[in-house]
């Protein structure tokens, strides 16, 4: 593991790169600053817990300091890592939507689909994922605000993605925390990959949220995977693009031959097309798919035709 750092994005803000996967520059978590300590946004997998630690020793913040801990939704490489963090951060109260919260309180569900998806390769890529205890957690639904040095965290229901996704609003910052709601876009790479996994990805919910954000006019655009973007509301309005041409090349493959590493290559087909025109680099490309796999891409589409009637829905 690297050396943590806490990095400062103005006004009192900071990232902390997580090393998931033993990679600089995958998934982020943010400290922001209040008069009555700190707040943190996302807290990784379990795995990430060492690294998150060192990050808050780096910014010279004591777990005692933390006082609120927020996700933008359960999927595991945002709050894989709650549970954990609950036995280290002793003052801090836990938020997250009010659909994500009973699954944190009993992660029966969650390691049962994370042991499915992933096999024997769960546990050593989420690490155990412990309870959070019910005093220690907050629903969330949207429109809620927590005070901040200078401003407001404003939460921000983003469905789409998932149904119990949330995106907070910084208001001194004049940044959006975006989760997965806007996609990946890795540091310092042009390249925004669609996020779009199952079981319940809806695109017009996801279109819908986009326009949210963008009604806030942010100057930034802070990605879980990774980090600012000072392009801002123009990474909103492209990610909506590229979210229709690949659910464009997902169909046409789908009804071609409904099967997911059909659909998965089609895109990458696709993908690859813009990454060259956008000079990634095929080791950028392979970084992206460590949060972002073709796979998960193939999967979220087919589901979503199926459920909406654009193809017949296989039988199990």
């Amino acid at each position: 593991m690297r050396r943590p750092q806490a990095r400062e994005l103005g006004e009192g803000r900071l990232l902390l790169d997580l090393d998931f996967r033993d990679t600089e520059g995958l998934v982020a978590a943010y400290l922001l600053p209040s008069d009555d300590g700190w707040n943190l946004l996302e807290t990784g997998p379990t795995t990430c817990r060492d690294a998150l630690l060192g990050g808050l020793r780096a910014a010279g913040v004591t777990p005692e300091e933390v006082r609120r801990v927020f996700v933008t939704h359960i999927h595991l490489d945002h709050a894989g890592g709650v549970g954990a963090l609950a036995e280290v951060l002793p003052r801090a109260q836990f938020f997250a939507h009010e659909l994500g919260v009973p699954h944190l309180v009993d992660p029966t569900r969650l390691i049962a689909s994370a042991r499915r998806a992933w096999g024997a390769a769960a546990d050593p890529l989420w690490g155990t994922i412990l309870p959070v205890p019910v005093p220690r957690i907050g629903a969330l639904h949207g429109g809620e605000r927590f005070p901040l040095l200078g401003g407001e965290l404003e939460v921000i229901a983003t469905p789409g993605h998932a149904k119990h996704h949330l995106a907070f609003f910084d208001t001194r910052l004049r940044g959006i925390f975006t989760g997965d709601g806007a996609g990946v876009r890795l540091e310092r790479s042009p390249h925004l990959r669609p996020a779009v996994p199952p079981p319940d990805l809806d695109l017009d919910l996801l279109f819908a949220s986009l326009e949210a954000m963008r009604a806030r006019d942010p100057r930034f655009v802070l990605f879980s995977h990774f980090g600012p973007s000072t392009d801002g509301p123009a990474d909103l309005a492209r990610y909506r693009a590229i979210v229709i041409e690949w659910r464009e090349v997902a169909l046409v493959a789908a009804r071609e031959n409904p099967d997911p590493d059909f659909i998965a290559s089609r895109l990458e087909m696709h993908d690859a097309v813009t990454l060259r025109a956008e000079g990634v680099s095929p080791s950028e490309a392979e970084r992206e798919s460590l949060v972002s796999g073709y796979d998960l891409a193939a999967k979220g589409f087919l589901r979503y035709f199926e459920t909406h009637g654009e193809v017949p829905a296989r039988i199990p």
